[in-house]
């Protein structure tokens, strides 16, 4: 088992998995990472389109990693993308979930916020999806990125810090939305750059993003968004 950990934890960054990506595609992924977060005051906060910006963010993002997933099939393993260590990942990241919910709980209750009607079913299902995109980008791609850049190199703990600082700020105004995410950049950051898996904190962002919303947010992101919809 102790074998399988190391194997699994190794630095994948420090392994030939792609062909070598200049500096400059580095800089512009993650330009185009703070462009998303700039799209989502615009489109989601001030337009009010939140469902059409979350379909066209996943859809160009899926399209960008199609494009470069032609250039080299090798990139998916390198973001992540891959199923090999998907259970140790998961096993990593059991213990912080299961306090989170605890944490959840409690802060629900005691502000009397717990609202856990059949609507967080769906959500539960279909979160998780976009939570994978949003950990593609900002830990993949930000933090990822941030780190293997040649021509300036940054200390670790610093790229986890400002991957956190900028996941947090995409999540104003809500103070709530901005502490959790903040916290989970934080965790998630530290796991990934050991031992990346996208399906595994997307998976986990997806879930506890649900249950985060029905107990300690007391928002409902399904009647937010399908519900309007619908009527």
């Amino acid at each position: 088992m102790k074998n399988r950990l190391t194997k699994y934890l190794t630095d994948f960054s420090a392994l030939k998995l792609t062909r070598p990506i200049s500096d400059r595609v580095k800089l512009l992924e993650i330009l185009g990472v703070i462009l998303t977060g700039i799209g989502k005051f615009v489109f989601m906060d001030y337009l009010n389109w939140r469902l059409p910006f979350v379909v066209v963010a996943i859809l160009a993002w899926s399209f960008y990693v199609f494009y470069r997933y032609k250039k080299d099939s090798n990139v998916l393993n390198d973001w992540g993308f891959r199923w090999d260590n998907f259970k140790v990942v998961i096993r990593l990241m059991l213990p912080f979930a299961m306090v989170s919910v605890l944490l959840f709980l409690i802060v629900g209750y005691v502000q009397g916020t717990i609202n856990l009607t059949w609507h967080i079913i769906p959500v539960l299902i279909t979160y998780p999806i976009w939570g994978s995109i949003q950990q593609f980008l900002i830990i993949g791609l930000l933090a990822g990125n941030l780190k293997d850049l040649k021509k300036v190199k940054l200390k670790k703990n610093f790229i986890i810090l400002l991957t956190a600082v900028f996941f947090s700020i995409v999540h104003f105004p809500s103070l709530w939305l901005m502490l959790g995410t903040f916290i989970l950049a934080l965790f998630y950051g530290y796991i990934y750059l050991k031992a990346k898996n996208i399906y595994a904190l997307g998976l986990l962002h997806g879930w506890l993003g649900a249950l985060f919303y029905y107990t300690v947010v007391d928002q409902d992101p399904f009647a937010d968004i399908f519900l309007k919809i619908l009527n």
